[in-house]
């Protein structure tokens, strides 16, 4: 066997000319279509048309041209069987050994702003799949290439030995496969977004691989980090690595925890995030304020954690975070003045964001998880509140201090594994119970952990609460008002012991639970 005639049709066009070039010299005949077809021939590539293999033109605006039997016999025929060989020859018709396709740019189209549904559609490649679908089945004698990376393996083997290993044709048609289903699946997802059917009977999705990781949550594990085809601006499949080594696992699952938390604030932010919680949080007029509060909010759990801003790193922000050990800080951008702190510090990771996105202005996303043998998906919790949305239920209502610090440490619990309470107090948390059987228990630990700071500051609870003991414990421990969702059957009992001690109460009528 030998690789005697190629198809070459493609949009992506880098590398083609030299590929097809030595592929000729080789004394391969280059066959094409269209675009391709001329630029190999104003370049010097000696190149027949398609139509003068089929027979026929190309029509209806070129969506009509390889489908046809002399182009899909010569892909799929059976080169050892002698009844194809028969019937090869009865007609006349020659077989293609080699397919180098790429497809229509779906992807680029629908990318574009405001993007016509025709031009998207009309982007949908009807006879680049089915070629490499018919060459990729056919891979014990016909070789594929749909990436131009692998141009060199295949003219190193070519060289050598006339024709690609069958080994090589196989992982080649492995590529192809999950380049077609992850067209397939875009088209798919564009679609059903088109339609207003985000939860389809059969959810396909695909990812794209960034990079493979050293291992998963433990060293065991094997783990790999993927990016989903146009993921937005701001997010950590987008940004840019300024420093320090490759992130692992866990520190992909940590930042993007911080990342979530950051966002909800419109004013400076930092976040302050260990194994997927919060540790602290704080907002200021400067950021190195923010940092200040997000800081003094835990002194101790945010060290070898990763730190989070909404705003650019200064220099007055960066000497304070260089002073402790901290894997990971992401932010907008870095002033070069900071950078010259921070790199100082070998491990330290640095991630420039570019410009986030607030909760306001985001739309809900996707979130899969899995479970053994499928998955659940959901939407992503992007719901926010503001005073309009509260419902005051005790005696005594929230003055306008106690209001912002109840919009702040909703902010912050929606974010903590539940069940979750958060304490809050001068723009800052100060305790935080996370991923607790009850809530009472969570509500001691952050109560524990605020020590004084819990006199004055405000509750936030993730869910309602079951009874009136999580109301008693954080009166006695000083705090002012309380924020919940509602709901519970049980609702009048912590309604009279707020009531009792003074407490401002008030109502959102949405839930937060976190696994």
């Amino acid at each position: 066997m030998s690789i005697k005639r190629a198809l070459v049709s493609v949009s992506d066009k880098a590398g083609v000319v030299d590929f097809c070039r030595e592929l000729s010299q080789l004394g391969v005949e280059i066959i094409s279509t269209g675009g391709t077809k001329n630029l190999l021939a104003e370049a010097g590539v000696p190149v027949i048309g398609i139509s003068d293999v089929t027979g026929f033109p190309e029509i209806l605006d070129g969506r009509v041209k390889t489908l046809h039997p002399a182009v899909h016999s010569g892909l799929l025929a059976v080169r050892d069987s002698a009844e194809h060989q028969q019937q090869m020859k009865d007609l006349e018709l020659g077989y293609i050994d080699l397919v180098v396709v790429n497809l229509y740019p779906f992807q680029e189209t629908i990318s574009k702003p405001d993007v016509a549904y025709e031009d998207a559609i009309e982007n949908i490649d009807i006879g680049g799949p089915t070629m490499l679908r018919s060459a990729a089945k056919n891979h014990a004698f016909v070789s594929v290439v749909v990436d131009s990376s692998d141009y060199a393996k295949v003219l190193e083997e070519v060289r050598a030995e006339g024709d690609t290993t069958l080994d090589t044709r196989k992982r080649l048609a492995a590529k192809v496969f999950r380049h077609t289903a992850a067209y397939d699946a875009l088209i798919s997802d564009y679609l059903c977004e088109v339609l207003g059917d985000p939860l389809p009977e059969r959810y396909t999705v695909t990812y794209e691989k960034i990079q493979d990781l050293r291992y998963g949550e433990n060293p065991h594990q094997a783990a790999a980090f993927y990016r989903k085809p146009m993921a937005p601006a701001g997010t950590l499949t987008t940004a840019e690595q300024l420093h320090g080594k490759e992130l692992s696992y866990n520190n992909i699952n940590d930042a993007n925890a911080a990342l979530q938390i950051v966002k909800e604030f419109t004013e400076p932010a930092v976040v302050a995030v260990k194994h997927m919680n919060p540790c602290g949080v704080g907002v200021g007029e400067t950021i190195a304020e923010a940092y200040n509060k997000a800081y003094n909010a835990d002194p101790t759990s945010i060290f070898g954690g990763i730190v989070a801003a909404n705003r650019t790193i200064d220099a007055a922000t960066a000497q304070p975070l260089s002073e402790i050990f901290l894997e990971i800080v992401l932010a907008p951008d870095f002033t070069p003045e900071a950078l010259e702190i921070l790199t100082k510090k070998k491990n330290i990771r640095l991630l420039k964001m570019g410009e986030l996105t607030s909760s306001e202005e985001r739309t809900a996303q996707h979130v899969v998880t899995t479970i053994e043998g499928g998955m659940v998906v959901q939407e992503s919790d992007v719901h926010s509140i503001t005073t309009d949305d509260l419902k005051v239920v005790t005696d005594r209502s929230p003055s306008g201090e106690e209001l912002k610090q109840l919009l702040f440490g909703w902010k912050v619990v929606k974010h903590v594994k539940s069940n979750a309470i958060v304490l809050a107090a001068d723009d800052m948390t100060v305790g935080v119970g996370a991923g607790q059987m009850n809530r009472v228990g969570a509500a001691k630990i952050a109560i524990e952990q605020a020590g004084d700071k819990a006199n004055g500051a405000i509750l936030a609870s993730d869910a309602f609460f079951p009874m009136g003991d999580t109301v008693e414990l954080a009166a006695k421990a000083g705090i002012k008002a309380i924020i919940q969702p509602g709901g519970s059957i049980k609702d009048e009992e912590s309604i009279k012991m707020a009531n009792e001690y003074g407490i401002a109460m008030v109502f959102t009528g949405v839930r937060h639970f976190k696994h």
